[in-house]
């Protein structure tokens, strides 16, 4: 496989949705990928297992949202006995040398990046795009984060956009997609489930 600039969303899906896929489809566009993967996680070490669906039946909804020839649903977690996003991109960086890799995140999740273990590995070992998410754009852009990496911050003005340059630049580099408004969440999708399916019939 030829070298290509991938970008990166990990999650547990618990259920994907729309939102991943306007989140891919958006990094596609404004970072210049040449994909985007999911990669689905058996567990999220932040997040309890009450209500977590099995993983193969997470791995095939993601595929059935994902629709893009661009974006890749991978089990690569799963096969590799990993969940922890620093350890994860150490193996991919290894296991892919030839490729360019982005870790795409949420807003919410930046704010609770210093929670992740070896959080500033993660920062070091790719560039990092974040997208917006409303009511955290502030907490983001003041946060321990973006504090630490205040002069690693690629920004989008004066006639050129670095932003599709992202993939190719030296870590740690990050940027924020203040134009990418990502409202829907799958927290929120299954307590609509759950609320639908006590009042039903």
């Amino acid at each position: 496989m030829r070298a290509q600039k991938i970008g990166l969303l990990g999650g547990s899906f618990n259920p994907a949705h729309e939102g991943h896929r306007q989140i891919s489809l958006a990094a596609l566009r404004i970072l210049n990928l040449d994909q985007v993967w999911w990669l689905v996680s058996p567990q999220n070490p932040l997040k309890s297992t009450d209500g977590m669906a099995e993983f193969e039946d997470r791995l095939a909804a993601a595929n059935n949202v994902a629709r893009h020839p661009k974006i890749h649903v991978s089990d690569f977690e799963a096969r590799i006995g990993e969940q922890r996003t620093a350890r994860t991109l150490a193996v991919l960086k290894v296991t892919y040398r030839q490729h360019k890799f982005v870790w795409l995140m949420g807003a919410d999740n930046m704010v609770q990046l210093p929670q992740w273990q070896n959080w500033e590995q993660i920062m070091e070992l790719v560039p990092v795009a974040v997208f917006n998410r409303p009511g955290y754009m502030y907490k983001a852009l003041n946060g321990k984060v973006a504090t630490k990496y205040r002069n690693r911050r690629i920004l989008n003005g004066l006639g050129s956009d670095g932003r599709r340059r992202l993939a190719e630049m030296s870590p740690p580099a990050w940027t924020f997609l203040p134009e990418t408004v990502i409202k829907l969440s799958s927290t929120q999708i299954r307590n609509y489930r759950d609320t639908a399916g006590n009042t039903c019939p």
